[in-house]
């Protein structure tokens, strides 16, 4: 079952620039940030939120590290804006085996890391009336209780 809006990807080429316009404009802050050599990029998550399922719901800032990632050849494409939308989910394997029985075909074969430990995979646009799709399973938040 989808849980919440997890986040809304946003390309950008100048991170730093592009965060301090959401800082200046809204006061949104900069919860977590960290390079994905992976996907190759650069990323910000601004909170916006807490959810009722004891997650939260954030702008994600994506800035390429490499020419040839996903979110350069887009920008190249596209330009800034919205690069995909994101649904928080209990448990990624299983929702998107559900969703790829539904004729949605799935990006990933095995979930990989995400932002924040968090576990994803992909949803094809063309499947998705033109939108990228995420789902994430966000990792475990630890205790502070011994």
């Amino acid at each position: 079952m989808l849980t919440r809006i997890d986040h809304i990807g946003i390309a950008c080429f100048d991170l730093d620039r592009t965060v301090e316009f959401y800082r200046a404009t809204y006061g949104f802050e900069v919860f977590h940030s960290e390079v994905n050599e992976e996907q190759g990029v650069r990323e910000a998550m601004l909170k916006i939120n807490d959810t009722s399922d004891g997650g939260a719901s954030y702008l994600q800032l994506l800035e390429p590290t490499r020419e040839d990632s996903t979110v350069a050849k887009w920008l190249a494409k596209n330009g800034e804006g919205v690069h995909h939308i994101a649904f928080g989910t209990a448990d990624v394997d299983a929702e998107s085996a559900g969703i790829k029985e539904k004729g949605v075909r799935v990006l990933y074969e095995e979930p990989r890391r995400g932002s924040m430990g968090s576990r994803i995979t992909f949803l094809h646009p063309k499947d998705c009336h033109g939108v990228l799709t995420e789902l994430v399973t966000s990792a475990p938040v630890e205790s502070s209780e011994h």
